[in-house]
């Protein structure tokens, strides 16, 4: 069984920066495929970004494309979300999850949630 612990979130201005972090308890990490999805009020939960095992490759959703950086510090076993000019609708409850075997964008890919932290973004 892997755990996965999100933190560091919390309320951030429009046009703001937030980072956070989702720690893993998996013995062999870096086999590991990572993604960070989310869900806003009254809508269903989506992709916002992945990583592959060893960082190389990278994908985003097209809504935070060129503002949110996916990276991954496997020593520490780390998986981090940079967030920057941050917009009202990026609130949601952002969910890392993992998956040792499916690179993909759709939920039902990863076998491994944390539960979750809350971003909110104000005006």
């Amino acid at each position: 069984q892997v755990h996965l612990v999100e933190s560091g979130g919390g309320l951030v201005q429009a046009g703001g920066s937030l980072r956070i972090s989702c720690v893993s308890s998996a013995r062999f990490f870096s086999t590991w495929n990572m993604a960070w999805f989310r869900r806003s009020p009254g809508k269903e939960r989506e992709f916002v970004a992945r990583i592959d095992g060893n960082g190389d490759n990278t994908d985003y959703a097209d809504s935070v494309k060129d503002r949110f950086t996916i990276s991954r510090d496997n020593a520490r076993k780390v998986v981090f979300l940079q967030m920057n000019s941050m917009k009202l609708e990026d609130t949601a409850v952002y969910y890392c999850a993992t998956s040792n075997w499916n690179w993909d964008t759709s939920a039902s890919a990863y076998s491994h949630w944390g539960q979750g932290t809350q971003v909110t973004v104000s005006s």
